[in-house]
């Protein structure tokens, strides 16, 4: 193998450029050739490369977001796309992909495989909700950011005596609002994967203030429903209690990555190569166990689902369920 391409797609995640990084020394350490492709599987189609060198890619461990760029590409769906991609890198004598992104990259990626195009995942998603791996690249910076609002906003909330809802992102996954909730010792977390009642969270505010507590905290995951659909909720049991909400959003995903996001990245990244290497392919990086995993990303994404670490979430139902 001498040329391959590497790619990122979705939602930017920070930990990505520590993968690409990792990529293209990997690959020169085996005289192996890295083209980058700009703007995913857009640019993948359209044939947009650029050439990428281990100089160039030495300071961008450090560095959030992409520096290849991110486009959302439904278009790629098409079978058409597809094999135009396919061409393209053919073309370029680049013989496989590396995929860096979140599950609708995987999607196209392993549409290029089921056409006997050699692919390697690797997962790219602070919303943590790659089936089979424990663990996506970015997840962990996603949290700390949360984690450093959250406490800012916990300081407010004490000094006026007030209940905050914090909306975090994670699309339809509830993992960065259990790890959130789960590390600022919050009242109540509302997650897509559970039924929550609102009199139940209602109750367990009260029963925080019956204990002494100052204020309150609710992490709200964005795949339930808005804040203020929330508050109007929460206002309907008892309208007499003061509540502010707030989004955090896209501060979630900037910033530079964790040593957590950089250690994994560099690994998964330095793997991929290793796997084409050695003739592997259709294959995904990921964690297991706290330990690394690679998982068929066919047999994976098709048969499985992603799950929230639920023994957190209960963690917290746990320890916030204090009698009145």
């Amino acid at each position: 193998m001498k040329r391959i391409a590497v790619l990122t797609s979705g939602g930017d995640a920070p930990g990505m450029n520590a993968a690409i990084r990792a990529v293209v020394e990997q690959g020169a350490h085996h005289g192996i050739e890295v083209v980058g492709v700009n703007y995913g599987f857009k640019g993948l189609v359209e044939g947009n490369f650029r050439e990428l060198t281990v100089a160039y890619c030495q300071d961008k461990i450090r560095r959030g977001g992409t520096f290849l760029y991110s486009a959302r590409f439904p278009e790629f769906r098409e079978k058409e796309n597809q094999l135009k991609a396919i061409e393209q890198m053919k073309a370029k004598g680049i013989e496989a992909l590396v995929a860096i992104g979140g599950d609708g990259t995987f999607t196209g990626a392993l549409q290029l495989q089921k056409h006997g195009y050699p692919i390697i995942g690797i997962p790219g998603t602070i919303d943590n909700d790659i089936p089979g791996t424990e663990y996506t690249i970015g997840f962990d910076s996603a949290v700390n950011n949360a984690l450093d609002e959250i406490d800012k906003i916990s300081d407010t909330a004490s000094s006026h005596n007030r209940t905050f809802v914090v909306e975090v992102m994670g699309r339809h996954a509830g993992d960065i609002a259990v790890w959130a909730g789960v590390a600022t010792g919050a009242d109540a977390i509302a997650i897509p994967e559970a039924d929550f009642d609102m009199k139940d969270i209602v109750r367990r505010v009260h029963s925080g203030r019956a204990n002494g507590k100052d204020h309150s905290m609710i992490i709200l995951a964005e795949g339930v429903m808005g804040v203020d659909e929330f508050i109007h909720g929460f206002q309907k049991v008892d309208p007499g209690m003061s509540i502010r909400g707030i989004t955090l959003a896209h501060v979630q995903r900037g910033g530079s990555p964790s040593a957590r996001d950089r250690v994994f990245a560099t690994l998964m990244g330095a793997r991929a190569v290793d796997c084409l290497i050695n003739g592997q392919a259709g294959l995904f990086m990921g964690v297991k166990g706290e330990q690394f995993a690679t998982f068929d990303i066919i047999e994976t994404l098709e048969k499985k689902s992603h799950a929230v670490r639920q023994d957190l979430y209960q963690l917290n139902q746990d320890l916030t369920n204090k009698a009145n």
